[in-house]
């Protein structure tokens, strides 16, 4: 369905912009009934179903100003694949609930289910379904479905002795914020780190075959999400600063504000890689980082000490 290049969503009505955006959305084979009736219908061939759901609120989780609407949409399937990853499992299907201004424009809703079905696309997932509504400021409600082949991974099953490691690149996006929350553009690279994450969605079930103990995505910090699996596996982790390199981008980045690079890689999320524990340094797959180690005690340090700086990012 066309519309005006100035169309609104009032202009479209709630059933015109539904039928525009389920032509957006391809279906996968697992999907018996897709959108259009009052629920999907999806196959499950064998294993664990993976559920998760997410929130995107306009201001608070975005910016039209700083991303453009695929961009967002982009991000908003990301950060929920990347849920389904940590897991050790693929996402198959998702719903997206989208509340908006009516003034909105019709074609800025249309941009960001095409960035958000090139990003479910990377993992073969379908958009199954969703919900459309009236706000004064956009709010994204997204639900993924997945499955695992295997038991999934879970955030507490740390034991001392493991290792910590790493996948996927950590505190780009961080920096791209950091630039954009200044009014710059540049580097480039981290501002497209920012509105675009690569989670690394191969890595999970990799990693879940490989015997991973522990596992999450790298959504609100480094040292905020190793303290998550730290409480829930009562185990203590160090993270060593060493086992990094510091990219250019963020080296810049940090000199011309004054500030201390790491930093961006300990506290930054939003790259939404992948951190886990393994039994040893042998079972870690080929592309980890080891970056740590689990030991006993409670709570999480930076070579071998408390850390004073920001780990992560808190919503209230």
């Amino acid at each position: 369905m066309a519309f005006p290049p100035d169309a609104t969503l009032s202009d479209a009505g709630e059933f015109g912009l539904i039928r525009a955006l389920v032509d957006l959305f391809p279906q996968g084979e697992q999907v018996l009934v897709g959108p259009g009736d009052d629920a999907a219908v999806l196959r499950v061939r064998h294993g664990h179903v993976v559920v998760s759901t997410d929130l995107m609120v306009e201001g608070r989780h975005f910016r039209r100003e700083w991303a453009d609407a695929a961009d967002v949409g982009h991000r908003a399937a990301a950060q929920n694949l990347s849920d389904v990853n940590a897991m050790g499992g693929r996402a198959t299907s998702l719903t997206v609930g989208l509340a908006a201004p009516a003034d909105l424009p019709v074609q800025w809703a249309l941009d960001f289910a095409r960035g958000f079905a090139e990003e479910c696309s990377l993992v073969g997932a379908s958009v199954v379904g969703g919900d459309l509504t009236r706000a004064e400021e956009i709010v994204i409600a997204v639900t993924v479905l997945g499955s695992c082949t295997q038991a999934p991974v879970l955030r507490s099953g740390a034991r001392p002795g493991d290792v910590l490691a790493l996948r996927g690149r950590q505190g780009w996006a961080a920096g791209g914020l950091t630039v954009l929350g200044r009014g710059f553009r540049s580097p480039r690279k981290l501002v497209e780190a920012y509105r675009r994450p690569e989670p690394p969605y191969d890595a999970g079930p990799e990693a879940a075959e490989a015997g991973a103990t522990a596992m999450i995505d790298v959504s609100d910090g480094l040292l905020a999400d190793a303290g998550h699996v730290a409480a829930d596996s009562g185990v203590a982790i160090d993270v060593r600063t060493a086992a990094f390199e510091i990219p250019e981008p963020l080296q810049a980045v940090a000199a011309a504000l004054g500030a201390e690079p790491m930093q961006f890689i300990l506290g930054g999320g939003d790259d939404h890689a992948l951190l886990a524990t393994f039994p040893d340094v042998a079972s870690v797959p080929a592309g980890w980082s080891v970056i740590g180690a689990v030991t006993e005690g409670e709570g999480v340090t930076v070579d071998g000490a408390a850390y004073d700086g920001p780990t992560g990012w808190t919503h209230f």
